[in-house]
């Protein structure tokens, strides 16, 4: 269920409980972030079948596309991300997945922001300096609060 993108078949089916199955752990709980704690246990619960349109009413998929145009649509959509900042990009996915993640999410948000960093002059000066064995002068950065 999860991913940056989600296009739809023409029915869902969330099944599981039928057959004596559940995702107890990361689906469950995602599904009740998408469409809501009542909404989730509806869809879990009962398990009924929803189509397209009703999956993209509840935020379940993003677009929902003829199965024959899938493929030309998404590639439409990373035609049009290709177009944007990939270190924007970059960043943003793991801002947005940092709360979901847990600490994994937070880790990967804190290495993007340090690789930014190091690619600072700051950042750099203060790599310089260790390798130089000197003190860094970080007298010439703006403080920000």
């Amino acid at each position: 269920m999860r991913s940056d993108y989600r296009g739809g078949k023409r029915h869902l089916r969330p099944d599981r409980a039928k057959v004596g199955s559940f995702d107890g752990g990361w689906g469950a709980s995602y599904m009740a972030r998408i469409v809501g704690q009542k909404k989730a246990r509806e869809i879990w619960f009962l398990c009924r079948q929803y189509d397209a349109q009703q999956a993209l009413d509840m935020g379940l998929v993003n677009t929902v596309v003829p199965l024959a145009d899938l493929e030309k649509e998404t590639v439409r959509w990373c035609r049009e991300m290709l177009q944007n900042s990939p270190m924007a990009l970059r960043c943003l996915k793991a801002a947005l997945n940092a709360d979901c993640d847990g600490r994994a999410g937070l880790q990967e948000l804190a290495g993007n922001a340090t690789m930014l960093f190091y690619m600072t002059e700051e950042g750099q000066e203060g790599r310089n300096a260790f390798n130089q064995k000197r003190q860094p002068d970080f007298s010439k950065f703006k403080r920000n609060p």
